[in-house]
């Protein structure tokens, strides 16, 4: 008699990694239920009392047992997980460890417990008359709210001028993540330190320089292991990334250097039976490393390049660790050498002239061996309003391939973008340039 198999509610389930999760070992074993869409959890001023109901009467609802609840989003999905978990018995990292993550001024007050690979950094009073930077702090620096998606209103400065336009703009749209975030605070016996701070509080961090990287990690019982370590590339002269590519090309020592300041980090922070994700930036003229971000989930952007490479998605540690199992990722038993993410960007503002369907899509996938392609906005929507854009770019397509090199992966992606042929009118009322 085969065992029953296991209901997994996914948190924010969407349709493109819903193709990705089903690609996880023994999948046929597992029965994925949404929980909540996307929409209702990421547009507007978030409402996370009124997600936690509507969540609540879909688990009370439910027929049968609940083995995990899961997620791959950033807040409030992160949070969420977090927070059913405890009331509904399924495994998950505390709260508090999930917020020590995300919020960005306190995860650097943790981080320098225990690390000295970070920038100088401090908090920006968005209320006084005169907003200055914090003492200490040193231009060029990036200005960015506490908590926020994909990079919105984050902005990088190199004098007064820069300073205070960031700060107008951040100060207008922090109350949208910010205030929900206060109420997850609320929950949480905060220490001294984080007394009256908040969830809308501007960060000042003296910029990083040299090249971008990601580790991917979990801890299981008792021991934080780190599965894989991803370079990001940005366009040339700009903040926004082009792609991801696994495996890196750093120099093993680098990387070694990467897992061990990971380790010592998510310890400290009480990460427990759960997938993170650290973003890092590498200075190859000082040999020096510096934490970006901790984010208290795996990459879901990510764990195609991992199917690629090593033979199965990210998303198997996720699982296996809600439900668990052993979540060891096997190591390059996939079909490619390399593979990366390609970020398919517009600089302007415009409205998409066209997408191409899902047929059209999956001629293009057929045609170029190795690929996936995922479009982001609809047919006739205006790039300005799609949501989670950075401050200097819209995303129009995501763009997965995987090859024997470099040269191959580009190759690829420029057979891609050229097969898409999407263009872009000129929007009516005022446009945002985004090349500064």
């Amino acid at each position: 008699m085969s065992p029953r198999p296991r209901n997994v509610f996914v948190v924010g389930l969407d349709e493109a990694n819903l193709r990705t999760l089903r690609a996880v070992p023994h999948a046929e074993e597992l029965r994925l239920h949404p929980l909540l869409t996307i929409e209702e959890l990421q547009r507007g001023e978030v409402d996370v009392p009124s997600l936690i109901d509507r969540a609540r009467s879909v688990l009370d609802g439910f027929d049968g047992p609940v083995d995990a609840i899961v997620g791959y989003w950033d807040f409030p999905v992160s949070t969420l997980v977090a927070l059913l978990g405890e009331e509904y018995g399924t495994r998950a990292t505390s709260l508090e460890s999930v917020v020590k993550c995300e919020h960005k001024y306190w995860s650097r007050l943790v981080q320098q417990e225990v690390v000295t690979e970070h920038p100088r950094f401090g908090r920006v009073d968005l209320d006084a008359a005169d907003p200055r930077p914090p003492e200490g702090v040193r231009f060029p620096m990036w200005l960015k709210p506490a908590l926020s998606y994909s990079s919105e209103l984050a902005y990088g400065v190199r004098d007064m001028e820069d300073f205070r336009s960031a700060v107008e703009h951040i100060g207008q749209g922090i109350h949208r993540v910010g205030r929900p975030f206060e109420y997850i605070l609320d929950q949480l016996d905060l220490p001294e330190e984080m007394a009256g701070v908040g969830g809308r509080v501007c960060l000042a961090e003296e910029t990083l320089n040299g090249v971008q990287v990601a580790v991917e990690g979990y801890e299981h019982d008792g021991e934080i292991t780190v599965y894989g370590v991803l370079d990001s590339i940005n366009y040339p002269d700009s903040t926004s990334f082009l792609r991801h590519q696994y495996p890196s090309a750093l120099p093993e020592p680098v990387q070694e250097r990467l897992r061990e300041v990971s380790k010592r980090v998510m310890r400290h922070i009480g990460w427990r039976r759960a997938t993170f994700s650290i973003e890092f930036f590498y200075d190859p003229a000082t040999d020096g490393i510096s934490i970006l971000e901790i984010n208290p989930r795996h990459s879901q952007a990510h764990a195609e390049l991992f199917a690629y490479v090593d033979g199965v998605p990210n998303h198997h540690c996720m699982l296996a660790l809600a439900l668990d199992e052993d979540p060891t990722l096997p190591a390059r038993q996939g079909p490619h050498a390399l593979a990366a993410k390609w970020y398919y960007r517009w600089f302007a503002d415009g409205i998409v002239r066209e997408v191409p369907s899902p047929e059209e899509l999956a001629r293009i996938e057929k045609e170029i061996p190795g690929v996936r392609i995922d479009i982001v906005p609809d047919d006739g929507q205006r790039l300005s309003d799609v949501d989670q854009q950075d401050s200097y770019s819209y995303e129009v397509a995501h763009i997965f391939t995987g090859g024997a090199d470099e040269h191959d992966l580009r190759e690829k992606y420029d057979r891609c973008v050229a097969a898409l042929r999407l263009a872009f009118d000129p929007p009516t009322g005022p446009t945002t340039d985004r090349t500064a």
